[in-house]
């Protein structure tokens, strides 16, 4: 096999409809679009999420609660997780992501105390639980706020 031979499976692959393209074609004319109206308009039609003017979907449901907008949420991180890394290591949240430990930092990592730490690491992150800066200096290391 080359690929210059190379096919779609057999009707896996249907040509684009060419619209507008005479009476012929069984699609031309209003090319689909019906005759006058909103719709048929080029540009025409109504922005996401209208109703055509009743009350939309969006305003009718209640809305609950308060969403801080300066708040920061960070990407959780136990000590039993940092237990991988070799003795003597500088943790930071780039190596953490390397490891795939952590997916997204979000707005920084924060060190959670579950689990044990028997390595000796300097671990720099956004933020640490009082049980997590306890367990990494008992094990010998160093908890730095970055």
């Amino acid at each position: 096999m080359k690929l210059q031979n190379l096919q779609p499976s057999e009707g896996s692959a249907k040509k684009p409809f060419r619209k507008g393209r005479g009476a012929g074609s069984g699609n031309g004319k209003t090319a689909g679009r019906g005759h006058k109206g909103q719709w048929a308009r080029s540009g025409g039609g109504v922005r996401p999420g209208f109703e055509g003017g009743q009350m939309p979907l969006a305003r009718r449901l209640p809305k609950r609660g308060f969403h801080n907008i300066f708040g920061t949420t960070y990407a959780p991180v136990n000590v039993s997780a940092l237990d991988r890394f070799e003795d003597g290591t500088e943790v930071t949240a780039q190596s953490l992501v390397e490891a795939g430990i952590v997916k997204n930092q979000l707005d920084g990592v924060k060190i959670l105390g579950s689990g044990e730490l028997t390595k000796k690491l300097t671990v720099k992150a956004a933020a640490f639980s009082a049980s997590a800066k306890e367990k990494i200096e008992k094990a010998g290391g160093k908890a730095e706020v970055v």
